[in-house]
Order: C-alpha cells, then structure tokens, then sequence
C-alpha cells in the first residue's frame, strides 16, 4: 500500500512538471474543426510540431523544451481524432489542422513560423506548406515524410530527414530531388522511423540537426 502510495505522487508531481512547462490552447480550423495543442515558450520565431500516426501532442515535449531553451516559441498540436482535437467538414486533412496552427501563432505575434513534422505530421506539413502563402513558412523539417505528390510547390528553407534503412527511404530522397533550394538531405545511421528515432543512438544527431536548422541566422 505504501508504494502505492509513493507511486501515486510520483506520477502526480511528474504530471504537474510537465504541465507547468506549457498551457494547453486551442483553436478553430478552416472547415470547422478544433484543435488542441501545447504552448511553449516566447519569441518572434515559432515552430509547429506535428506528430506521427502513433504520437501525439505529448511525445514532442523534450523537443520543445529544447527548442524553448533557444528562444523559440514551440506549438505542439494534437491532430483532428486525437485527445480533444475534432475534425471539421473535411474528414481527415491534417494539413488544414497545420494551417490553423500557423494563423494561430501569427495571430499570437510571431513573426516567423517554422514546421517540423514527423511520418504523416510530416505529410501534412508538406502538404501545408504547398498551399501556404509566399512568406508563411520560414522553415520546414521533414521527418521521414510519407509521399505526398506536389515537392516541387515546397515553401520555405526545407531540411528531410531519413534513417538509410526506413522502408520511405527511397520516396524521401526522390522527393528532396524535386523540391525547389534552399533545402537539405540528411541520412541517419539505422532504420528507425520519424520520431522513434528519438529513442535511439541517434536522438543526440537527430535533435542538434533539429535545433540546429531552426535556429541557425
């Protein structure tokens, strides 16, 4: 009973950290929908994470905070059918939910907003960024992004991230050949996918790529 007990504030105080390095926000998209996301930090400059099919909101938090530290403003969203976040009137297009992270942190001031997406949060940041205006995204960070038809029409400073040995490995670097500069192709050791890499060997690289890309002048 007693290490039950001890178990339970554990997980009560590491629950009132976490919380405490953010506030949750919300926000509507364009067909309707509502959109739930973390809030981090302060600045001019803010990034939008969007997770993979099997993430959410949460599994980005050691990013944030390092993107945090660096004097980024960091919006961690959770997609459509995930936690609290609704879809709208049109279903499943996750790229509608980063577009309404992007009005919503210029509505907050910033004056630049960068994306990094992982698996399909990397789809749909591509897909965000083809039909953004000129100027909307400063950067983009691809992190073993599903196909997604249009690389050509990508906005921004654009850095793709793969593991060599990732099953979308070949899509990847096709896509970087047909996306317009500036841009950049990083190959990792291994075959872990999108953000599973976090928990490898590869975390350290992976992260000073991130962080790096991002807040380089």
């Amino acid at each position: 009973m007693k290490s039950l007990m001890v178990l339970i504030a554990l997980t009560t105080l590491a629950s009132a950290t976490l919380g405490a390095a953010f506030k949750e926000v919300s926000f509507a998209t364009s067909d309707g929908g509502q959109i739930f996301a973390n809030l981090y930090g302060k600045g001019s400059h803010a990034v939008v994470l969007a997770h993979g099919a099997v993430f959410n909101k949460e599994s980005w938090h050691t990013q944030a905070l390092m993107l945090e530290e660096r004097g980024l403003k960091v919006l961690a969203i959770d997609f459509r059918g995930y936690s609290k976040s609704k879809a709208g009137k049109k279903g499943k297009t996750l790229s509608l939910d980063v577009l309404a992270a992007i009005e919503y942190l210029k509505g907050q001031g910033a004056e630049k907003v960068s994306l990094l997406g992982g698996s399909v949060g990397g789809r749909a940041s591509a897909e965000a960024s083809v039909v953004s205006e000129p100027g909307d995204i400063h950067r983009l960070v691809l992190l073993a992004n599903p196909p997604f038809g249009s690389p050509q029409k990508l906005k921004g400073d654009k850095l793709f991230i793969v593991s060599e040995g990732d099953r979308l490995a070949a899509s990847v670097k096709k896509e970087f050949q047909k996306a317009p500069k500036p841009k950049r192709l990083e190959v990792l050791q291994g075959d872990a996918h999108a953000q599973h890499i976090f928990k490898t060997d590869q975390a350290g690289k992976l992260e000073k790529l991130i962080v790096g890309f991002l807040t380089e002048e």
